[in-house]
């Protein structure tokens, strides 16, 4: 085939980004596929005939089906000039993207936006679509960005804080005063000064604002621009995630968040592993587990059906997901099992002591912190981690939906948290499944130390079986850096916490349980 590559800097204000376009053949009009993304800066020395075949190599799958090819390097990243500033720009400069297509001669009049990662964020921060939007593969991303930054008013540094620091300004600002450890700074709101040098009004202001229901989040710094991007959106959107990958949860919430007709021609798709959808870094490697076991090409698949050429690869309207430790893909309208099994903690109290200067530490990020999932430390391996077990399952079952945990507690402190975490024991070890933390206050404002108080947990959804003899392992603690911030065990804003202190925490077993819910 006689494929064709050019590239371009677009202007868009001050900033110049840097534009490859690929053609089946030089001449023609075709449908165009959209992606702009901030992660090649290994390109930004290389010369536009070395980019060209690179991305041509890239997307010869696409060129081959007749579509054309638009990349884009995101402004401060790759070849682009500007300051990459997580987020602030992508709106302007992917629309502007989009305007240039339309007024090009290969155009066709459809426009398919796709990415994966920060790469779909940047098309959903350009909602509503335009009515040349034709359709969408949006992948391992969240619209939602309270969810990318928080989990019930905790900071996940071992998400959105470590990838934050990496991103900002990384052409210009190069000398950065990092470790994990930062995120131990008190006060927070020195993060930025300390860390970049100078003050970052995008991160200061996110610190600022843990609560779900802040009006902060109805902002464009809040992700405002991307808020429920897909819920109305009218068109046909492929949505993938991972068991394990860093926002399962709220790609399940996008799901069920949208409308009936926009589901109706949709379709989500979960694989049992992690961000990258693959194995790698894994603990288990799951027969047919990647989406190209099964799937093939399933991003091209999808828009070729969109266009009336092949059969979509996912049942519309469905959820595809595989099904942990049971070795198969099932398809269904993805709900919690019908039948609820409790796991009671046992009897009496559990007490332990929070150093909030030595914070318990997990292995796996689960779905929420980055790290996929991993066979855990031995239990009750620190002091300050408590571990409870279910008798084994008499026979198999299989677990399905959002497991729920409540959890009946005590502290000495005005404010304190409890983070849960359960995993599979198996023979090989104890496979994490899903963790979730609560503070007191976000139950009750005005605790007072020694009284009991009850916490809820919800963690996200989950498929896997339990074989016969096997046991559900909780453990219960009250840190888990760095995937989280440490509670300071003080009430107010965590950002102005200037001080911590410990914390005598108590688990009252007999009134606390771990819900799951089976087939």
């Amino acid at each position: 085939m006689n494929f064709a590559a050019c590239s371009s800097f677009i202007q868009v204000d001050e900033a110049a980004l840097y534009t490859v376009l690929c053609l089946p053949a030089p001449d023609g009009k075709y449908p165009v596929v959209l992606f702009r993304t901030p992660y090649d800066d290994a390109m930004s020395k290389m010369g536009d005939a070395e980019i060209q075949l690179i991305v041509l190599q890239q997307q010869r799958e696409w060129l081959e089906n007749g579509y054309a090819v638009v990349w884009q390097h995101c402004r401060g990243t790759g070849r682009s000039t500007g300051d990459c500033i997580p987020y602030r720009n992508e709106r302007k400069d992917g629309l502007a993207l989009q305007q240039w297509v339309r007024q090009q001669p290969f155009y066709n009049g459809e426009i398919y936006l796709c990415g994966g990662s920060y790469l779909s964020s940047v098309h959903y921060l350009t909602a509503p679509f335009a009515p040349d939007i034709r359709g969408a593969v949006l992948r391992i991303q969240d619209t939602e960005r309270y969810n990318v930054c928080y989990r019930n008013g905790f900071f996940k540094c071992g998400l959105h804080g470590s990838w934050y620091v990496g991103m900002y300004k990384k052409k210009s600002l190069l000398q950065k005063n990092y470790t994990d450890e930062s995120f131990q700074l008190l006060p927070m709101e020195d993060f930025s000064k300390t860390v970049f040098g100078e003050d970052s009004p995008d991160l200061d202001q996110t610190l600022a604002h843990p609560r779900r229901d802040d009006p902060f989040w109805q902002t464009p710094l809040g992700g405002s621009e991307a808020h429920n991007a897909v819920a109305n959106a009218g068109i046909p959107i492929l949505l993938t995630t991972g068991f394990y990958d860093i926002y399962t949860g709220g790609i399940f919430d996008m799901w069920n968040a949208m409308d009936d007709a926009t589901r109706a021609i949709s379709a989500l798709a979960v694989c049992p592993y992690d961000h990258s959808c693959t194995e790698t870094n894994q603990p288990v490697a799951f027969e047919h587990g990647r989406f190209e076991d099964v799937f093939g090409n399933y991003a091209i698949r999808w828009i070729n059906s969109i266009r009336g050429k092949e059969a979509p690869p996912f049942e519309p309207g469905k959820v595809t997901y595989y099904r942990l430790f049971d070795g198969r893909w099932a398809v269904e309208n993805f709900a919690n099992g019908p039948q609820k099994i409790e796991i009671p903690l046992g009897q009496g109290e559990v007490s332990y002591l929070y150093n909030p200067y030595a914070p318990a530490r997990f292995k796996g990020g689960l779905s929420g912190n980055f790290g996929g999932t991993a066979f855990q430390d031995a239990p009750n391996s620190r002091y300050d981690i408590k571990s409870f077990f279910s008798m084994p399952f008499p026979e198999d079952r299989f677990i399905k939906g959002k497991m729920k945990a409540r959890l009946c507690v005590k502290s000495d402190c005005e404010d304190t948290c409890f983070y849960v975490r359960i995993s599979l024991v198996q023979q090989q070890g104890a496979y994490g499944l899903r963790d979730d933390i609560q503070s007191i206050s976000n139950f009750q404002t005005d605790y007072v130390p020694g009284s009991e108080v009850m916490l809820d947990f919800s963690f996200d959804e989950h498929a896997f079986r339990v074989r016969a003899g096997e046991q559900i392992r909780i453990d219960i603690s009250s840190s888990a850096f760095p995937f989280y911030l440490r509670h300071t065990n003080q009430k107010g804003p965590f950002a102005q916490q200037r001080t911590a202190k410990i914390a005598h925490n108590t688990i009252v077993c007999e009134k606390s349980s771990v819900t799951l819910f089976a087939e």
